[in-house]
C-alpha cells in the first residue's frame, strides 16, 4: 500500500512564499536596473520570474505594494549600513558622513537607473499608500533623530531642537534633494552634492561655538 504524500511543514510553506516574493521583488529590480522606469506592468513582472498572476496576487495586491516592499528591503538594509558607518561619531561628523553615504552617486548605470526609478517614485508612494511608506522610512528617521540627540548631548546642536520634526525634514531634504543633482547644473552651473545638502541642513542645528 502506498504510504500518502508528507505534507510540506509550516515552516517550509513559509519559506516556500518568501522565496516567492523574493522572485516577483528580484525581477522588478531587472526591469528597473534595465529601464529606469517605474512603468512596467505586473504581468511583466510575472513573466521574468516565470510564475502566474495567481502567485503573484498571493504575496502583492499591486505594482506598488511591490515597489514598496523593494523599497522596504533596500531601506532597512541601506540603514543598518549607515548606522554602523556612523556609530560612534560625533554629531555634526555623523551627519555629514550620513548625507555624503545617502547621496553618493551610483557606482554602475545599472544602479543609477534603479535608483533613479525608486526617487521618483517615491512622491507616487507616499501618496497612494501613506502609512506603510512612513513605515519603511522609520528606521532612517530614527537614525537622523539618534544623530541628533548625540549632538545636543556634547552641545554641537542646539537644545531646542525638535528632533522628531527635524529628523523629518532632514530626511525629506536629502531624499528630495537627490532629484536636483542634475537639475542643479541647468540653474546654477552645478550639480547639488552631499556637502551642499548637509552645510544647508547645519545651519538650523549647529551652536554659534560650532562650525561646519
Amino acid at each position: 500500500m502506498a504510504r500518502p504524500a508528507e505534507r510540506p511543514s509550516d515552516g517550509a510553506r513559509a519559506e516556500a512564499q518568501a522565496d516567492r516574493a523574493r522572485r516577483f521583488m528580484k525581477s522588478a529590480l531587472a526591469i528597473l536596473g534595465e529601464t529606469g522606469r517605474t512603468d512596467f506592468t505586473v504581468l511583466e513582472v510575472v513573466e521574468r520570474s516565470k510564475t502566474s498572476l495567481r502567485s503573484f496576487y498571493q504575496h502583492f495586491s499591486t505594482k506598488d505594494e511591490l515597489l514598496l516592499a523593494l523599497i522596504d528591503k533596500i531601506m532597512a538594509e541601506s540603514t543598518q549600513r549607515w548606522r554602523a558607518d556612523t556609530d560612534g561619531l560625533a554629531g555634526p561628523e555623523a551627519l555629514r558622513l550620513l548625507i555624503e553615504r545617502i547621496t553618493t552617486p551610483a557606482s554602475s548605470s545599472t544602479q543609477d537607473s534603479i535608483n533613479r526609478g525608486l526617487t521618483f517614485y517615491n512622491d507616487h508612494l507616499a501618496e497612494s499608500l501613506p502609512r506603510e511608506y512612513a513605515r519603511v522610512l522609520t528606521p532612517l528617521h530614527e537614525l537622523i533623530q539618534d544623530i541628533l540627540r548625540r549632538g545636543m548631548d556634547t552641545g554641537s546642536f542646539g537644545s531646542d531642537v525638535d528632533v522628531e520634526s527635524t529628523a523629518a525634514l532632514i530626511m525629506q531634504s536629502v531624499l528630495g534633494a537627490m532629484r536636483l543633482r542634475s537639475l542643479g547644473v541647468e540653474l546654477n552651473g552645478s550639480p547639488i552634492d552631499g556637502k551642499h545638502i548637509y552645510e544647508f541642513c547645519a545651519r538650523g542645528l549647529l551652536t554659534p561655538q560650532s562650525s561646519t
